[in-house]
């Protein structure tokens, strides 16, 4: 047969939900921008998601500036802002970025500095996780996309290496 159900329905047999972890799970939610975190402990598995309120605003102004503006004035603003490589390092995750190992300490990188394959560019910390982003490939910095202590998001291009 199925399980017993309390007056309010809820199921009395099967998982206990531990609701001080989804609460905790809910608000990393909020310090880290995220919309999903999903945890597994043994046979338990809890996934906490937010839907994403802000995209629909954004889309509706970014799909209204266009037909607002007129061609011509669009053309200028694109060449004040540097075109971004598509061969960037980017961001494996949404996190807040460390440009240096700790607290007064030297940059990893400067603009000019010669890196090696492999070599740490910068941190990018994410669910109090430190994570080196290494350098994909040996050359020279040509940019620096992001300031120290910066959010940034999943696939933001972040250094630009020549």
């Amino acid at each position: 047969m199925g399980e017993a159900k309390t007056p309010t329905g809820r199921r009395t047999g099967g998982m206990n939900v531990d609701s001080a972890l989804v609460r905790e799970l809910a608000e990393l939610l909020g310090e880290t921008g995220l919309t999903e975190i999903e945890v597994e402990d043994g046979d338990r598995k809890i996934k906490v998601s937010r839907a994403a309120i802000a995209a629909a605003p954004v889309a509706a102004s970014v799909a209204a500036a266009p037909a607002a503006a007129p061609a011509p004035a669009a053309a200028p603003a694109a060449d004040a802002a540097p075109a971004v490589p598509t061969d960037a390092v980017k961001s494996p995750m949404v996190g807040t970025c460390y440009l240096a190992p700790e607290p007064g300490a030297p940059d990893y990188i400067t603009v000019g500095k010669t890196v090696k394959a492999g070599e740490t560019l910068l941190i990018v910390e994410a669910m109090k996780v430190m994570n080196a982003i290494p350098a994909p490939k040996a050359g020279t910095i040509s940019q620096i996309l992001v300031g120290n202590g910066e959010p940034v998001e999943f696939d933001q291009p972040l250094v630009v290496i020549d």
